[in-house]
């Protein structure tokens, strides 16, 4: 009883810290975050342990998930948007949408769900990265279908292995060794991520005769998003970062089909 009574009491003070921890103090966080990137510790709120089922629940609440989808549009929205948009006009560079059949599978589901695996899941799990990876990237480069769907469900069930839920490495030995040369790397592993999943949305644009040094400008918004994604995986779990990124994603689909819904004729 005294057991069960304590394990009562550690989900209430989570779930009190999830409700009362500020946006700003995690703002506060992510800023301090990016100038030296580190894998611990984990935000307040989130439940311990390494164990899968723990990295995969969200551990967040959505309206916190929406405030960080709102600092990003607006970021986006404000600065990063018009930069990108400049870059384009000056570069002759054309952004691939079809606004006649909006990719809301992809946006909400598809693209979250594989990026995440492919940028952002080995951050935590080192030890998958040499299967994962090259799996993620032939699906991620293929893009939705019968095969790439199976192989994306081989890599889950990959994930979901009992051995996918011990420790980035343990204790002893070279795997110490190891843990310790990762840490010190880390910082140069996750901008490097983040920098990667930026230059990948390039091809959503027909860059045409685009000069080089102004294609990173295009993908500027990505950019920015890919290191709160990257802050949110390390800090709350690939969970959390797969549902943000399908909420930053959806918001500005979302805002076309009702522009499109109210005006028909902008695609004809």
């Amino acid at each position: 009883m005294t057991r069960q009574l304590a394990s009562y009491m550690v989900v209430i003070v989570a779930k009190t810290h999830i409700n009362t921890t500020r946006f700003r103090s995690e703002l506060t966080d992510f800023v301090g975050f990016l100038k030296r990137p580190t894998l611990g510790p984990r935000t307040p709120g989130r439940r311990a342990g390494s164990s899968v089922s723990v990295d995969w629940l969200p551990g967040v609440s959505i309206t916190r998930l929406l405030q960080w989808a709102g600092f990003l549009w607006a970021l986006n929205l404000v600065f990063l948007g018009p930069i990108a948009v400049m870059a384009a006009g000056a570069g002759g560079a054309q952004h691939r949408l079809n606004l006649s059949a909006i990719p809301w599978m992809m946006a909400l589901l598809w693209a979250p769900l594989v990026e995440e695996l492919v940028f952002r899941y080995s951050l935590r799990r080192l030890a998958h990265v040499l299967w994962l990876l090259p799996a993620g990237i032939v699906v991620m480069l293929n893009g939705p279908g019968w095969s790439t769907g199976l192989l994306l469900l081989a890599v889950l069930l990959m994930c979901w292995r009992p051995k996918a839920s011990r420790p980035l490495v343990q204790r002893q030995g070279k795997t110490w060794r190891m843990l310790l040369n990762y840490r010190r790397l880390f910082p140069w592993v996750f901008h490097g991520a983040s920098l990667a999943f930026a230059g990948v949305h390039l091809v959503n644009f027909n860059l045409h005769q685009m000069a080089w040094w102004l294609m990173p400008l295009l993908v500027l918004p990505q950019w920015l998003t890919g290191l709160v994604l990257g802050w949110l995986r390390v800090r709350r779990g690939i969970g959390a970062a797969v549902l943000l990124h399908a909420i930053f994603n959806g918001g500005p689909l979302l805002v076309v089909w009702m522009i499109l819904r109210l005006n028909p004729g902008i695609v004809s």
